[in-house]
């Protein structure tokens, strides 16, 4: 009889403050289920629908793949960017059309703020880093970029290996629009981080461009795959994942990828699960696939880098990849808080320091 009593007062509770599906979830949350029991109930839903993991993008076609082989899932992708998957959640609330989303590591907290997610720790929770998931688990990194050199061997004789030899050397360096494209943004960061700089201090990347700036040796186009086949880009600054698939796509021998050895940006993807979502087993299996050993080796065979280091790659994986030691001076965002502050601003300094020498 009491457990009956707290059951009442406890959905009545739900009843003053949140919509069926709300409460739905909130319960969830507190009776949490066995991955034997989600499994069993995911396989009864049937399907999983996601936003932002189209099939070419981190080997996502595998992953979906493996899911519908191993599950009996359906699956159907609509790709967007992670500011977009947040308002979609948020907009549909319980007529949600998606289950679960890929977002870059800075619109984690956003995505909580705005409270359009639910909470689920794989069983490989303890093996993700600290900074990689958030505490209750409504967001998790499944994979990691870094900044890095793409660089046209035909075009630079003397390759840079570092963020110094770049400023010291007379190649072009393909950036991309900073403040508004997330890897453009954040390689500003990446080269503060060697220069000297931090989250709160961007100034030494910024005086770092300006020079290049002034030399005429910064170009503002995009370093796509389209603009390194066409032979416009000398020195392209990417995620580490999207260099090694370029380089493979064009021509492996052409193109040299590195990690800048006096320091660098390393960011992730996270997977967040729609608070309103239709499948929100699935969802969770989804994200169990995409941190076990197979999830992760798919991840990898569309050149991202895990973020389980435990994880056994196979030999012909691996080659896929830069060695471990190349990322030995590449680190995460320590101090976020300050780091938003700063991003908020980029466009102003990148502009008024960086663009007016450019155009000069």
């Amino acid at each position: 009889m009491k457990k009956l009593l707290l059951g009442i007062m406890i959905l009545g509770a739900f009843a003053g403050c949140g919509s069926k599906e709300e409460i739905k979830q909130e319960v969830a949350v507190k009776t949490p289920m066995t991955l034997e029991e989600i499994t069993t109930a995911a396989k009864a839903e049937g399907e999983v629908n996601s936003v932002g993991m189209p099939d070419a993008w981190a080997n996502w076609v595998g992953t979906w793949k493996d899911i519908n082989t191993k599950y009996g899932l359906k699956h159907v992708d609509t790709d967007m960017s992670s500011a977009e998957e947040i308002a979609k959640f948020k907009a549909e609330k319980e007529n949600a059309t998606a289950d679960i989303g890929d977002i870059g590591y800075e619109f984690g907290t956003v995505a909580v703020a705005q409270g359009v997610t639910q909470p689920y720790k794989p069983t490989t929770w303890e093996e993700i880093p600290e900074w990689a998931k958030d505490k209750d688990g409504h967001w998790v990194i499944g994979y990691t970029g870094t900044i890095a050199f793409i660089v046209n061997k035909e075009l630079v004789k003397d390759i840079p290996t570092s963020w110094k030899e770049l400023g010291e050397s007379n190649a072009k360096v393909t950036v991309g629009a900073v403040g508004i494209a997330s890897q453009a943004t954040n390689l500003v960061l990446a080269a503060a981080f060697a220069l000297g700089g931090d989250e709160g201090n961007i100034q030494p990347a910024i005086d770092y461009f300006g020079k290049m700036a002034e030399q005429g040796r910064l170009l503002l186009n995009d370093p796509m795959i389209a603009n390194l086949e066409k032979g416009e880009v000398e020195v392209g600054l990417v995620w580490d994942f999207n260099g090694l698939n370029y380089r493979d796509q064009i021509d492996r021998e052409k193109f040299e990828v590195l990690i800048p050895s006096d320091g660098s940006l390393t960011s992730g993807y996270a997977t967040i699960i729609n608070k309103y979502a239709k499948h929100p087993n699935a969802a969770k299996l989804t994200r169990e696939f995409i941190l076990s050993d197979e999830g992760q080796i798919n991840l990898a065979e569309g050149y991202a880098k895990p973020i389980r280091t435990g994880v056994v790659l196979p030999e012909d994986v691996k080659a896929k990849l830069l060695p471990n030691e190349q990322y030995k001076n590449a680190r995460p965002v320590k101090d976020f808080d300050a780091w938003k502050k700063t991003s908020e601003n980029i466009s102003q300094l990148w502009q008024e320091e960086v663009i007016y020498k450019v155009n000069k």
